[in-house]
């Protein structure tokens, strides 16, 4: 069994925290290193016990805690081939980089991970599905809409953290984001809005799915309340679901699994 902690979800900064018997990662880093400390001293957490840092993609708030972490600890950092060469370039400090193909699965102690190709704006971005013993985690929280292979590699996952970024109306109605703005998230390659998250659900709902948190919700474009309700309008009765969204602010309930 596994634990699962969201640090934080949003556009200012996503990381969240996973705890086995063999392992202690951290998915993504994209909050300081000082709020990371802050919040995995909530968890009970040292920042020495975690054994890796998981990389979904290179933008700010997925790694913006990355240079300041690694001056301060050796946390090994798993990425692909692409994302390693764009952080590299913005860090000037020595890391210890885990390299693996997108597509492949590795294991970090206990932890089995599954990495799967994900549609974003980033050079390589990927979404994650932890296993331990017979229980999954999967994680798909920027990407423009759901590819086969993104459905596949989450088909089978007994929680999952999904984006639920914009309402459409509330995008439509921004007047603080430029046209082109507007068009980049919304596109194949941007970001998923609510009524796109409930159709990707839709698509994985089964038996063994208990947890459902949806996640990079946007503070100017999005409600918790419109994100949730989309998924309770195609979520079934016969689905015994724990559904929330988490928040930047602060850190979620902690998913059992």
């Amino acid at each position: 069994m596994f634990d699962v902690t969201i640090l934080a979800s949003g556009s200012s900064g996503n990381a969240t925290l996973v705890r086995s018997e063999g392992a202690t990662i951290l998915v993504d880093a994209g909050l300081s290193a000082k709020q990371l400390r802050e919040r995995l001293a909530l968890c009970g957490v040292d920042p020495k016990e975690i054994s890796g840092i998981l990389i979904t993609h290179e933008h700010g708030d997925h790694v913006k805690g990355l240079p300041q972490w690694c001056k301060e600890y050796s946390t090994p950092l798993y990425c692909n081939g692409h994302t390693a060469r764009v952080i590299r370039d913005k860090m000037k400090q020595e890391a210890t980089w885990k390299i693996f193909e997108t597509g492949a699965s590795f294991s970090i102690g206990s932890l089995r991970v599954q990495s799967f190709s994900i549609p974003h704006d980033a050079v390589d971005p990927v979404g994650f599905v932890l296993r331990e013993n017979q229980y999954s985690f999967g994680f798909a929280t920027d990407l423009g809409y759901a590819s086969r292979l993104v459905i596949d590699s989450l088909c089978a996952v007994d929680g999952l953290l999904l984006e639920a970024n914009y309402d459409d109306t509330l995008l439509a109605q921004d007047t603080k984001r430029p046209w082109a703005v507007k068009q980049r998230i919304s596109s194949r390659h941007g970001h998923l809005s609510n009524q796109e998250a409930a159709l990707l659900l839709k698509q994985l709902l089964h038996q063994q799915l208990r947890h459902v948190v949806l996640g990079h919700l946007s503070a100017d474009c999005n409600r918790e309340e419109l994100a949730l309700q989309a998924i309770d309008e195609i979520i079934e009765n016969s689905f015994p679901l724990e559904r929330w969204c988490a928040r930047a602010d602060q850190l979620s309930p902690t998913i059992k699994l």
